[in-house]
C-alpha cells in the first residue's frame, strides 16, 4: 500500500504526454491554457452511442464549433463542464445547437470537460470581459464540480484511474490551474493562480518532487482520495491519506465535527466536510458570479444538473446538494434545475430507473438527453430573453428587430 507520498509523485507525467499536449499540431482532446490549465481542442474520440465516433471542434473564437446562426449577433454564452460542453455527442448533436435551430439564434458553447465551478467561472469571467461577450449567460453546475473548484489539479486525483482508462496522450487534461481554497490562518476562502502557468513550467508535472510538495496539503485532494477509496486510490494506505491537524482546522472554520473514533465515524465525518467545504466554494462563486454580472449589466443564470441528486429525488425525494437550491432559492438568483425535471419526467414511465437514465445518457448526454434537456430549459429561455428569440415574437416585429433573418424566412 502507497503513503499519500507515494501516490502523488508515482502521479507525476511522462514527458511524452507534455510534449503531444503543448503540439498545436496534433490532434488532441484539450490545449493548454495558462489560467484555466486547458480548454478544447479538436478530435474524434471514440465514445459516441453505438459505438461510434463523435466529432468535436473548436472555433478560432475559442468556443465548441456552431453550426446555426453562427453569422448572427449572439445574445447568450454557456459555461460548465463536460455537460456544458456535450461530451460524447458530434458538434451539432449539442443542447445550444439543437435551442439554437429553434430560437433561430446563435448559443455559444464555452464548456469544458474537467472543469470545476470555479474554472466555469474564470472562463466567463474572462471571455465576457472580452468582445465574446454577450448579455445573457449560463453557469451549468453538475455535480463533482463543486469539489474541483478546490482542486490544485485534479490530475492527481484521476491519475491511476486515467492511466488505466485511457490509452496514448491525446486525452490529457485536468493539469494545474486556477482554483479556490480555505485559507486556514485567515479562515477564508482565496483565490489562487495555477502553479503551472506556462509551457514551460507545465515539465515541472514531470517531477514526482514537485508533484509531491505542491500537493501534499491540498485537502480537498486528501479527502476525496480517502473518501472516495476505489479504483481511483485503492492503492493507498486509507490511514495515511489525512493530515489531521489540518483537517480539524478546516472543520472548525466550518462548523463540521469530524468523529474519528472509528474508521467508520471517521469516514461518515470526512464525507460531510468535503460537502460543506465544497459547498461554501460553490456559495463563494456564485456571489461573485452575480456580482460581476450585476456590475456589468448582465444576465446570469445557473442551471443545475447532477444524475446523482436527480437519483436521490425520485428515490426519496431528498438531494445531496440541498445546500446550494436553497442558497440559490435565498439570494434569488435565477436558476434552472433540470433534477427536478428528471424526477417529473421518470413518472411517466413504467421502467426501471437505470433504464429510464439510459434513454438519456450513455455517461454524459445523447443526443437524445441534450435534446431533452434543450426543450426542458427552452421555456426558461424564451421568458428571460428580451426582446423574445424570432420564432417567438409577432411577424410584424420581424423585419424591425431581426432584418438579418430576413435571408432565413425569404
Amino acid at each position: 500500500m502507497l503513503t499519500l507520498k507515494e501516490f502523488l509523485k508515482k502521479s507525476a507525467v511522462k514527458k511524452e504526454v507534455i510534449d503531444r499536449f503543448l503540439d498545436a499540431k496534433q490532434r488532441n482532446w484539450a490545449r493548454f491554457d495558462p489560467e484555466l490549465g486547458y480548454v478544447l481542442g479538436n478530435s474524434m474520440p471514440k465514445d459516441g452511442m453505438d459505438n461510434s465516433s463523435s466529432i468535436s471542434t473548436v472555433s478560432p473564437a475559442g468556443m465548441r464549433t456552431q453550426h446555426h446562426y453562427a453569422d448572427q449577433p449572439c445574445r447568450m454564452n454557456t459555461y460548465g463542464n463536460s455537460f456544458t460542453q456535450c461530451h460524447q455527442v458530434s458538434d451539432g448533436e449539442t443542447w445550444q445547437e439543437y435551442l439554437a435551430a429553434h430560437l433561430g439564434e446563435p448559443v455559444r458553447n464555452f464548456g469544458m470537460g474537467g472543469y470545476g465551478v470555479y474554472q466555469a467561472y474564470r472562463r466567463m469571467i474572462r471571455t465576457e470581459s472580452s468582445k465574446q461577450g454577450a448579455d445573457y449567460s449560463i453557469l451549468y453546475i453538475w455535480g463533482d464540480d463543486h469539489y474541483r473548484s478546490l482542486l490544485r489539479c485534479r490530475y492527481a486525483l484521476i491519475s491511476s484511474w486515467f492511466n488505466k482508462n485511457h490509452s496514448g496522450a491525446s486525452f490529457f487534461h485536468n493539469n494545474f490551474w486556477a482554483n479556490i481554497e480555505m485559507d486556514l490562518h485567515a479562515g477564508q476562502l482565496v483565490e489562487k493562480e495555477s502553479l503551472c502557468p506556462t509551457p514551460e513550467s507545465l515539465y515541472r508535472m514531470c517531477d514526482p518532487e514537485f508533484m509531491y510538495e505542491s500537493l501534499e496539503d491540498d485537502l480537498m485532494l486528501q479527502m476525496l482520495l480517502f473518501h472516495w477509496h476505489d479504483d481511483r486510490s485503492s492503492e493507498l494506505d486509507i490511514t495515511k491519506i489525512l493530515d489531521m491537524n489540518k483537517i480539524r482546522t478546516l472543520a472548525e472554520i466550518l462548523h463540521v465535527p469530524v468523529k474519528a473514533g472509528s474508521l467508520a465515524e471517521l469516514k461518515e465525518s470526512i464525507a460531510k466536510l468535503s460537502h460543506k467545504y465544497a459547498f461554501a466554494a460553490t456559495k463563494y462563486i456564485l456571489a461573485k458570479s452575480r456580482g460581476f454580472a450585476e456590475a456589468n449589466n448582465k444576465h446570469l443564470l445557473i442551471s443545475l444538473f447532477c444524475p446523482a441528486a436527480a437519483r436521490q429525488m425520485i428515490q426519496s425525494g431528498k438531494r445531496y446538494d440541498q445546500e446550494i437550491v436553497d442558497y440559490l432559492q435565498h439570494s434569488q438568483m435565477k436558476y434552472f434545475d433540470m433534477n427536478e425535471v428528471h424526477a417529473a419526467d421518470f413518472k411517466n414511465f413504467k421502467t426501471p430507473l437505470e433504464d429510464y437514465f439510459n434513454r438519456y445518457l450513455i455517461g454524459h448526454y445523447k443526443p437524445a438527453g441534450n435534446h431533452f434537456f434543450a426543450f426542458a430549459i427552452k421555456d426558461v429561455l424564451v421568458d428571460w430573453l428580451d426582446p423574445k428569440p424570432i420564432t417567438y415574437t409577432h411577424e410584424q416585429d420581424q423585419s424591425i428587430r431581426f432584418e438579418g433573418y430576413l435571408q432565413y424566412l425569404s
